[in-house]
């Protein structure tokens, strides 16, 4: 199988499709979508890219009450020992894709939490990740496979299910 984010593209025909469409074509890569396919789709970069979305397998940590095994985060700032990011897991797939709406006029690489955080649906999605932390490296994503990457059913939340995950998060909204 090619990439993932490329066959769901090139069935596109390199042209934006509707959500429904987007998610029906994921329906169909059915099994062949998962998190260790895309991080071992490469090429992993150190860092990750500010401006652009980033997979990566984080280490795991006790102390959180829950938290997700393959992130799909935009990082919007530096933090002690690493950055904030926006993980858009934390959402349901429709606040995904309004998310990612609200977002599509600002330059995503000069973004910051001051200039995003009017934006109701960014408060549950701020995590601080920590760089030493991460057991890949980052997976960039690039702008024409934001909305696909978003709808892909990689998220792994640990000690909650995605259910109370995505309640917890429209209450903060």
């Amino acid at each position: 199988m090619g990439k993932i984010l490329d066959d769901i593209r090139k069935a596109a025909g390199d042209k934006q499709k509707s959500v429904t469409w987007y998610r029906n074509k994921i329906k169909e890569l059915g099994a062949k979508v998962s998190s260790r396919r895309l991080i071992n789709q490469g090429p992993l970069r150190r860092q990750p890219s500010v401006g652009k979305l980033n997979f990566y397998d984080p280490k795991l940590k006790n102390f959180l009450p829950y938290y997700d095994r393959f992130p799909l985060v935009l990082p919007i700032g530096s933090a002690p020992g690493g950055f904030l990011g926006i993980n858009f897991h934390y959402l349901p797939i429709a606040l995904r894709v309004r998310l990612l709406e609200a977002l599509d006029n600002k330059n995503l690489s000069a973004a910051d939490y001051n200039s995003l955080k009017r934006i109701n649906l960014i408060k549950p999605t701020i995590k601080h990740y920590l760089t030493n932390h991460v057991r890949s490296g980052f997976l960039r994503i690039e702008e024409e496979d934001f909305l696909p990457a978003c709808l892909l059913p990689v998220q792994q939340f640990q000690k909650a299910s995605m259910a109370k995950v995505h309640s917890d998060s429209r209450r903060m909204i």
